[in-house]
């Protein structure tokens, strides 16, 4: 490969990196998730919500075969709607802030000022979704069945749909209008895999944390932050980690259980190079 071909590798690479800086100065950054990336999770998503939307009229036909009534008909519409509707609002609202399709492409969700994602951030931007794609073309969709819409107007609602749907393409943090309303990016999601020995080589560790940061917290701050860790529980995990950014001044910018396992490893090294020199500190309140 020649100078000039990784010269413009690295500049294609550069404009995807989108920076926050701390209180301390530590450069933290962001790497904006493709829209092929995005596209490819939309479809996985769509076609999981299809799947599941199969075999939920497979159950309303054997459930209105058997009652012989016509609200399974109503109820089914009901489903349906709100199959599509909180399918995306649902997961993004987890501790995971992401689809199924976004989990297998490995990206997320995250707030573009740092904080922790909203519910009205999450319903915003799937909202639009609606007046993207689903709306647009479900009313064409229902229209053509009955020959209500001309061929000009089907031609219309598609470009519609097309325009909208595509506006990501045309800038530079691939932003959907849901996610400029929104203020939200799609970025890539680090993992790390919590092993049953918390605290193993860190190398390679997803984020880096400077000597302050790590100062705030003694050995008791140690403890209860590996206790988090192996109990796993989503919500315990996420108000720690978000007392932790809180304290140190650290934006959201990546999965919590990843904070922290990188938090931990870190401290735990540094108390550990403390006590070589004797210096032993038991808490946040001890001085260093």
């Amino acid at each position: 490969m020649t100078a000039a071909a990784n010269a413009k590798q690295r500049a294609v690479k550069a404009k995807k990196i989108r920076q926050f800086i701390t209180p301390e100065g530590v450069d933290l950054e962001l790497k904006i998730a493709s829209a092929g990336l995005r596209f490819g999770a939309l479809l996985v998503d769509l076609l999981l919500i299809v799947l599941t939307l199969f075999l939920f009229s497979l159950f309303m036909l054997w459930v209105g075969l058997a009652s012989r009534s016509d609200v399974t008909v109503v109820v089914w519409m009901l489903g349906a709607f709100v199959l599509r509707t909180f399918w995306f609002i649902g997961f993004e609202l987890g501790s995971r802030a992401a689809t199924p399709g976004k989990r297998l492409m490995g990206i997320r969700v995250v707030a573009r000022d740092g904080g922790r994602l909203t519910a009205d951030a999450v319903v915003a931007r799937n909202l639009i979704r609606e007046l993207e794609l689903f709306l647009p073309l479900m009313m064409l969709g229902a229209g053509a069945s009955e020959d209500m819409v001309s061929g000009w107007i089907m031609l219309a609602g598609v470009l519609w749909s097309l325009t909208l749907s595509l506006f990501l393409l045309f800038n530079r943090d691939r932003m959907r209008m849901g996610d400029l309303i929104a203020g939200t990016w799609v970025v890539m999601a680090q993992r790390v895999k919590l092993d049953a020995d918390i605290a193993s080589d860190a190398a390679g560790e997803a984020m880096t944390f400077t000597d302050t940061e790590l100062a705030v917290y003694g050995i008791f701050e140690l403890q209860e932050l590996e206790r988090v860790l192996r109990g796993r529980d989503p919500r315990a995990m996420r108000e720690v980690a978000d007392a932790i950014r809180a304290k140190i001044g650290r934006p959201i910018a990546e999965e919590d259980d990843v904070f922290l396992l990188s938090y931990y490893r870190q401290l735990k090294a540094r108390l550990e190079r403390k006590l070589l020199f004797g210096n032993r500190r038991e808490d946040k309140y001890a001085s260093d």
